[in-house]
C-alpha cells in the first residue's frame, strides 16, 4: 500500500489563476468574462410560498452588493468576503428578478401534501406540484434558471427515509441523503424536457446569520457560483491543463429508478467538456443482473448512447475529443466495454479511458482534530486507488466541511494515462470549498 498526495490544482480566471474558486472570481474576474456569447443579465424564475418568495427576493437583492465575512472567523481564506453578484465585480453579471417571474402556492396546498400518509405517494405528489409550476414559469416566461423553494414543514416530510438494499445500491453515487435525493431527482428529471435548470433550497436557508449556519458571504459564494453556472454561462473558472495533452472530455454513466419502482433506466448523466460545461442525455431501460443485482448496459445500449453523447458534444465544440474518460459507479461489464470502444472507433476517438468510480469503505486517520487532506491518494492495487476529494486543505488551513470526509475509490479498468493523472483529473473537477447543500 503506498500514500501520495496531489496538489491542489490550478483553476484559471479571466486575468490570473489560483487554487480557490471565490478568491479567483473576486480577483481576477470569471473565465469567460471576456466572451461576448455569454449573458450578462440572468433572469431567476422561482417556485415558492409567499413567504419563500418574500425571503427569496430579498436574498437576491442582499446578494447584489458585497458581503462582509465574520470579523470572529479564524479562517479568512476559506470565508473571504463575497464580492457582489453585479456587473462591476467578479461575475460581470446580475440577477433580474420580479413577481412577474414568480408561481406562488397556498399554505393549504402545503397541508394537503403534508397529510398524505403513505411516504412515496407524499413525494411524487410534492414533485407533481412543483412540476406543475416549474412547466408554467419554462414555457411561459423568460427565465435562465428557477429556484425552488421547500418549506421546511414540508421538507422534513419528503427527506428523511433512506434506501436500503439494492436501492441504495443504485443512489449511492451522490453525497446528500437518500430521501432528499428521491426528491430533488425526481423533480429535476421530470423537468428534464423543459430545459430550464433548477435549484432546490430549503427556506431555512434563506435566513441570514443563523445559528448552526453558514455565514452569509460563504453562503453566496454557493448559491451566486451555483446559479451563475445553471443559468447557462461559461464555467466560472477552467481547470488548468497541460498544454501538451490532446483535448480530451469526461462521460458519467448512472442508473436510476422510475418513479413507479416499475423500469431502471438509464442516464448518461453528463458529458463534460473542457471548460466545465455540461448536458443531459437520458437512455433506454435497463435490466438488473441476475447474479450480482446490478444495472448494466448491453451492448448496443452503450454504443448508441456514447455515441448520441459524442454527437452532442461535436455540435457544442465543432469537433471530436481526442480523448475521453467515462466515469460509471459501478464495475463495467464486457458488453458495456465492447459497445463503448465501438463507439470510439467509429467517431474517431483515440482513446477511451474506462474509470469506476465508487464510495469507499476505507478510512484514513490524522493525528490531530482534522480529516487527512483533500488530494491523499492511496494505491490499494495497481489499478485500484483511494482518493480523498474532500479533506483538510493547506491553503485554508482547515477542514472546509461539515461532515466526516467519504473518499472514493478508482478502479482503473483502462488507461494509458498514469492513476495520479486520472486522480488529478477528478480531483480537478471537484473545488475544494464551493458546496451545493440541496442544490
Amino acid at each position: 500500500m503506498k500514500l501520495d498526495h496531489i496538489k491542489e490544482p490550478r483553476l484559471l480566471f479571466a486575468k490570473g489563476e489560483h487554487i480557490c474558486p471565490r478568491k479567483g472570481i473576486d480577483a481576477y474576474g470569471v473565465f469567460d468574462r471576456d466572451s461576448s456569447a455569454r449573458r450578462t443579465q440572468i433572469h431567476v424564475g422561482a417556485v415558492g410560498s409567499g413567504r419563500c418568495l418574500e425571503s427569496l427576493a430579498a436574498w437576491l437583492e442582499q446578494c447584489k452588493t458585497a458581503i462582509e465575512s465574520p470579523a470572529e472567523k479564524r479562517h479568512p481564506n476559506l470565508s473571504p468576503r463575497f464580492c457582489g453578484f453585479n456587473l462591476a465585480s467578479g461575475f460581470a453579471a446580475e440577477f433580474v428578478h420580479s413577481t412577474e417571474l414568480t408561481r406562488q402556492f397556498k399554505n393549504a396546498e402545503i397541508d394537503e401534501l403534508i397529510a398524505i400518509p403513505n411516504y412515496q405517494e407524499r413525494v411524487a405528489r410534492a414533485v407533481d406540484f412543483y412540476y406543475e409550476q416549474i412547466k408554467f414559469l419554462a414555457q411561459n416566461r423568460p427565465v435562465e434558471v428557477i429556484v425552488c423553494v421547500i418549506p421546511d414543514r414540508l421538507h422534513k416530510k419528503i427527506a428523511y427515509e433512506k434506501p436500503t438494499g439494492e436501492d441504495h445500491a443504485i443512489e449511492a453515487s451522490t453525497d446528500v441523503g437518500g430521501a432528499e435525493i428521491n426528491f430533488r431527482r425526481a423533480l429535476k428529471a421530470k423537468a428534464m424536457h423543459l430545459a430550464r435548470p433548477l435549484q432546490l433550497m430549503l427556506a431555512s436557508s434563506l435566513g441570514s446569520n443563523k445559528k448552526g449556519m453558514q455565514d452569509d458571504a460563504t453562503k453566496a459564494w454557493n448559491f451566486c457560483t451555483a446559479l451563475y453556472y445553471k443559468a447557462g454561462a461559461t464555467n466560472p473558472w477552467k481547470l488548468a491543463t497541460d498544454a501538451g495533452k490532446p483535448p480530451s472530455c469526461a462521460v458519467g454513466i448512472a442508473f436510476y429508478r422510475s418513479r413507479d419502482r416499475q423500469i431502471l433506466d438509464t442516464s448518461l448523466a453528463q458529458i463534460f467538456d473542457e471548460l466545465g460545461n455540461g448536458l443531459i442525455l437520458r437512455g433506454t431501460p435497463v435490466k438488473l443482473d441476475k447474479e450480482d443485482r446490478v444495472p448494466h448496459l448491453n451492448a448496443e445500449q452503450a454504443h448508441s448512447l456514447l455515441t448520441a453523447a459524442l454527437k452532442e458534444y461535436r455540435v457544442a465544440m465543432r469537433t471530436f475529443p481526442a480523448r475521453i474518460v467515462v466515469h460509471k459507479s459501478s464495475n463495467f461489464s464486457d458488453a458495456e466495454i465492447e459497445g463503448l470502444d465501438r463507439a470510439g472507433r467509429e467517431l474517431g476517438i483515440d482513446a477511451i479511458d474506462l474509470v469506476t468510480v465508487m464510495d469507499s469503505k476505507l478510512r484514513l486517520f490524522r493525528d490531530g482534530a482534522y480529516p487527512p487532506y483533500r488530494g491523499s491518494l492511496i494505491e490499494v492495487e495497481e489499478n485500484r486507488h483511494i482518493l480523498y476529494t474532500r479533506g483538510s486543505v493547506h491553503y485554508y488551513r482547515t477542514y472546509p466541511g461539515l461532515y466526516v470526509p467519504q473518499p472514493i475509490e478508482l478502479r482503473i479498468v483502462r488507461s494509458d494515462e498514469s492513476p495520479t493523472f486520472i486522480a488529478r483529473e477528478v480531483l480537478g473537477r471537484r473545488p475544494p470549498c464551493l458546496s451545493s447543500s440541496w442544490v
